[in-house]
């Protein structure tokens, strides 16, 4: 097992303090009020007779009989199954496992609610992507919708990609009176190389390869059930899972259709209906998730290069804890948390890669050894984080944990502390007078840190497009996309840009992208600083910025400057942009009061404003209901 005694990182211990410092009037109200609840009852037996047999009309007899004991557990299943995309649609089978594994231990399971799930890979450059961001927000209310209903011990949840884990962690702990169990459906098996794929879509975008060449590799690429396998967000997201408790140890990388995948969800039934006040040990997500949890996500995070959008989901996320996580405590935590590992687009691995090298139980050995997260936290396994150095294993098909591998088995992929691939994390903060906002810089090489260059300007991402076609980003350049951000549009991700910018960095041009629009764990080579914040529809300084402006974007220094001279900069007026396009056509008018409503990226870009932080200044008289 790992060292459990090691120190804990100063830094860390730092952070992790002043985390907890300035939460601490919140988190207090939010623990109160999952206490009160608790008080007040998550048990059947508050419901009255016509409540209850609403509530089990539907089931079998046996499960009916078990329902109207109230001293076994019912578990509420929440899932973003569908079966058009690929990393949710193994959960098909999965309430029928649950609710078998719930009756052999006495106890029920119930199919609560389903979460939409949409796919950034479906809706990258078109108009449905405005709606992804705000996904998030409506999987939170969603989860709550199914679980009012009262008839649940504790939770199980469903759930993968990009927003929709998130989305489902805000609404455990805004049921956080429940004990919660986070169930993954696993990565795909490997396609074709993701190195290979990168230089396909290139091609393209130089006209040098066909569409009919470009579908096939996307095609090889993504070809089967299961989480795409590059380190974007949705594996970032199983990674966090894991490193907060919430999942089982070992079970974030375990394809799916496979005996072990089918074993550790029947487990995670079991250890659920254990956490339950029926089932003898109440662990409830408010009395396991706190600051420590959440610096362990963010460490975890870093370590790996993951997600650039968990910049805003975890402090929406932490949010819904009570919780107040900034973009400073990344910077902090960034600069004592090594690189790890080289998955895609850090690399050219892919998730499979790292989990044959070593995977979580590696990762968490090295981290704890180096005392750079928090062992001592509780876990839905029942027990500390040291018992995650461990891996699941089959004997005689009984599932089993045993200690992982010590070493790695290919440091190309997966490396210990003391040889990292980099000293300090993946993620750093820029600030400056364009705004704050977020860079990768694990995929980026050191000698494209830093960019000086003139500003082209566009205020959609097809214009870009039309520019790189018509030969005129073919300089040293910094494109800015702007009014993109949460108020503007929803945010979207631009992944459709990397190409075109790829191909110019490949030319020999100094590039970069600056934009109050997303990223996310793809960015991949060229410098890029995303969720400026404020956006320029919310009077950010990028809307004072103008074509032939000179951009110094420097990841090293963490700044982002435009370098005009603070007289005329007061001086410009901020451009206004013609937004209604955005925001009619596939549903986009439905989320008018979303746009509404989101807050800045740098606070979370959520819809529900900042939970017990604003009902606590509404009682210190510092805001009141109409502000809200």
């Amino acid at each position: 097992m790992a060292q459990a005694s090691t120190p804990l990182n100063a830094t860390v211990q730092q952070v992790t303090q002043r985390i907890r410092e300035r939460s601490a009037e919140r988190r207090a109200l939010y623990e109160q009020r999952m206490a009160d609840q608790h008080r007040r009852g998550v048990h059947r037996g508050e419901l009255s007779c016509g409540n209850l047999a609403h509530g089990f009309a539907a089931c079998g007899s046996q499960d009916k009989d078990s329902l109207k004991l109230m001293n076994s557990a019912n578990l509420g299943i929440i899932s973003a199954y569908n079966d058009m995309l690929s990393a949710h649609q193994p959960f098909e089978t999965f309430p029928e496992t649950i609710k078998a594994a719930a009756r052999d231990m006495g106890s029920t399971a119930q199919f609560a609610g389903g979460v939409p799930a949409m796919c950034d890979g479906v809706t990258q450059g078109q108009p449905g992507m405005e709606l992804s961001l705000f996904s998030r927000d409506v999987i939170a209310m969603a989860t709550a919708v199914g679980l009012s209903h009262n008839m649940f011990d504790a939770a199980l949840y469903l759930g993968v990609c990009d927003k929709i884990v998130p989305g489902l962690f805000i609404a455990a702990a805004r049921f956080g009176h429940l004990p919660a169990m986070f169930v993954p459906a696993g990565p795909m098996p490997s396609g074709l190389p993701n190195k290979e794929k990168a230089r396909v879509r290139q091609l393209f975008a130089e006209g040098k390869a066909s569409r009919e060449d470009l579908l096939q590799a996307e095609s090889e690429s993504y070809h089967s059930p299961g989480t795409c396998t590059f380190y974007g967000t949705a594996n970032s997201n199983q990674l966090m899972m894991e490193m907060m408790g919430l999942h089982l140890p070992g079970t974030s990388f375990v394809n799916p259709g496979t005996e072990m995948r089918e074993a550790l969800t029947r487990f995670a039934t079991e250890q659920a209906i254990r956490n339950t006040e029926p089932g003898g040990s109440y662990r409830p997500f408010y009395q396991q998730i706190d600051e420590r949890a959440i610096v362990n996500a963010v460490v975890g995070l870093l370590a790996s290069g993951g997600s650039t959008n968990h910049t805003m989901h975890l402090v929406a996320m932490a949010a819904a804890a009570g919780i107040t996580l900034t973009w400073d405590d990344f910077t902090d935590l960034s600069a004592v948390t090594p690189s790890l590992m080289k998955v895609y687009p850090n690399g050219q691995a892919d998730i499979n890669h790292f989990q044959a090298a070593g995977g979580m139980s590696y990762l968490f050995r090295e981290l704890i050894n180096a005392g750079l997260i928090h062992s001592d936290i509780p876990t839905a396994f029942g027990t500390d984080m040291t018992a995650y150095t461990q891996e699941p294993f089959l004997e005689d098909g009984k599932l089993v944990w045993r200690e992982g591998p010590e070493a790695s088995l290919d440091t190309e992929v997966l490396r210990g502390v003391a040889e990292p691939f980099a000293p300090t994390g993946g993620l750093t903060v820029l600030d400056g007078n364009l705004g704050r906002g977020v860079i990768k810089v694990s995929a980026v090489q050191e000698e494209h840190r830093l960019i000086e260059a003139p500003a082209r300007i566009f205020e959609d991402q097809n214009e870009l497009k039309a520019a790189f076609d018509a030969g005129e980003l073919d300089r040293d350049v910094v494109a800015v996309v702007r009014f993109q951000g949460p108020k503007a549009n929803g945010m979207p991700e631009l992944h459709k840009l990397t190409p075109f910018l790829g191909v110019l960095q490949d030319r020999g041009h100094k590039v970069a992208l600056v934009t109050d629009g997303r990223m996310s764990g793809a960015s991949g080579k060229v410098p890029a600083a995303i969720h400026i914040s404020p956006e320029a529809l919310d009077g950010g300084p990028l809307s004072r910025l103008r074509d032939g402006d000179i951009v110094r974007l420097d990841a090293n220094a963490g700044t982002l400057e435009a370098q005009v001279d603070a007289a005329t900069w007061a001086d410009r007026e901020q451009r206004v942009a013609e937004l209604d396009h955005y925001h009619v056509g596939l549903g986009r008018e439905l989320f008018g009061g979303f746009r509404h409503l989101a807050m800045r990226g740098e606070e979370g870009a959520g819809v529900f404003g900042g939970f017990e932080a604003d009902d606590l200044a509404r009682q210190a008289g510092q805001i009141h209901d109409e502000d809200a």
